[in-house]
């Protein structure tokens, strides 16, 4: 199952910059097109359910890299502070953590949070 976050999102974020560039890349597209990329993204999560590793290793930080890059190329600029904060709104949001668990498998939220902790302290 997919969340719409658009409610929460604005009430959040409204004022960022980051909002600002997420809501016109949005009005670029139809809501079908905005509902296969939030489809697109949940497949990425579902791809750490075949990793058969830590969180540090090679395979885990690649899928991270290709997280922050996709929501980088379709929703707004994910800078590594970003993405942090994304990684641990994944395990704190109850919301989040149950669509993505739900989505990907039990326990998914929590090792996407830790992977993308120790990515983005590799740049500070």
């Amino acid at each position: 199952m997919v969340i719409d976050y658009e409610k929460q999102a604005a009430e959040r974020w409204g004022a960022t910059d980051a909002y600002k560039e997420y809501k016109e890349k949005r009005k670029e597209r139809g809501t079908a097109d905005n509902e296969k990329l939030q489809q697109d993204m949940m497949n990425i999560f579902a791809e750490f359910t075949k990793l058969d590793c830590a969180p540090a290793d090679e395979s885990a930080q690649e899928l991270v890299a290709k997280l922050q890059s996709y929501i980088t190329e379709n929703f707004y600029t994910c800078t590594n502070e970003i993405l942090a904060g994304l990684g641990k709104m994944y395990v704190t949001d109850s919301e989040f953590k149950n669509n993505i668990d739900g989505y990907a498998g039990e326990g998914i939220a929590e090792f996407v949070s830790k992977a993308i902790e120790v990515y983005t302290r590799k740049f500070n």
